[in-house]
Order: C-alpha cells, then sequence, then structure tokens
C-alpha cells in the first residue's frame, strides 16, 4: 500500500471533524477569548482554517524558514461562512496534493528552521502527522473548550461529547 494511501483516510477524517467544529463557531463569539493570554475564537477558528496550507506546503517545498516569514496574524473571519470557505479551499487543494504524493516524496525529508536553528527535520510523512495534523488536533481541542464556554454544542468528534450521543 502506498504511504498516501495509508495516511489519506486519517487526513480526511480529521479535516471532517475540524470542518464540525468550525461550523459551529458564532460570529457572535469571534471576539471572546477565555484568557488575556488567548486568541480571540475568530482568531484560533482562523488559525485551524489555515493549517490544511500547512500541509500543502509540506508536500510541496523541502523545508521552511520561519525566521524568514512575517509573524502570522490571525485575523477574525467576516463571518462563519467565510470561515468554512477558506478552510474548504485550504483542505481541497491540501488533499489534492497529498493524492498525488509518491512514496519517495513521503520519504524525503522535510525541514522546519528559524535561521540556522533546526527545529525538526523528519520524513515527510511524519511531518505530515506532526506539524500539520497532531498541530490541528491540538487547536481543535482549544477550540471545542471556547465552543463550551460560550454555550455553543460541543460535537461528538472521538466519541459521544456531553451535548451529542455519538458520532
Amino acid at each position: 500500500m502506498a504511504i498516501k494511501d495509508a495516511l489519506l483516510p486519517e487526513f480526511d477524517h480529521e479535516m471532517a471533524q475540524t470542518r464540525v467544529a468550525l461550523e459551529r463557531c458564532a460570529k457572535e463569539h469571534f471576539a471572546f477569548r477565555p484568557h488575556e493570554k488567548s486568541w480571540m475564537m475568530g482568531q484560533l477558528a482562523m488559525h485551524l482554517a489555515t493549517v490544511p496550507k500547512w500541509a500543502f506546503m509540506t508536500l510541496t517545498t523541502d523545508e521552511i524558514d520561519f525566521a524568514t516569514l512575517p509573524a502570522p496574524k490571525y485575523e477574525e473571519p467576516a463571518n462563519t461562512a467565510a470561515l468554512l470557505a477558506e478552510f474548504d479551499q485550504n483542505f481541497a487543494s491540501a488533499r489534492a496534493e497529498l493524492a498525488r504524493a509518491t512514496d519517495e516524496q513521503m520519504m524525503g525529508t522535510w525541514t522546519g528552521r528559524s535561521g540556522e536553528v533546526v527545529h525538526f527535520s523528519m520524513p515527510r510523512v511524519a511531518t505530515m502527522r506532526t506539524f500539520v495534523m497532531n498541530h490541528m488536533i491540538h487547536h481543535r481541542g482549544q477550540l471545542t473548550i471556547y465552543l463550551r464556554l460560550t454555550g455553543a454544542k460541543v460535537p461528538a468528534l472521538y466519541g459521544p461529547s456531553a451535548d451529542e450521543g455519538s458520532m
């Protein structure tokens, strides 16, 4: 089995679950922030909507130098529909690239650095799981807390939630 064929079902599942969480983000709560050091809900949601871009970048480049990039500004989306449109576009391009990936490409090394400091250098498939999917899952977990605190129903992502019986 090709690596992409093993990874695609997981990728599709995690992206679908993220979309469900993003659908619950109501514009009237985009400015909600549970703590002064936390992002506002709209910023966190926009960050999640852009994570699939990282998958595309991971699949089409060999490294990223964070020191050369401007600091990300996750602006509040105009509304939930705009948030979902951003996510859907990023997911579609990332998924198409993943579907084209070869085993040789997936086993190639991908590096994240800041100038001379190498944060990680690992096979692209591992980067997809850690830098992309695990990172997204981490922030999706944060978003579910925001949903709970703003009174939205928390989706059943890996089993029942207090609001939904099953997936």
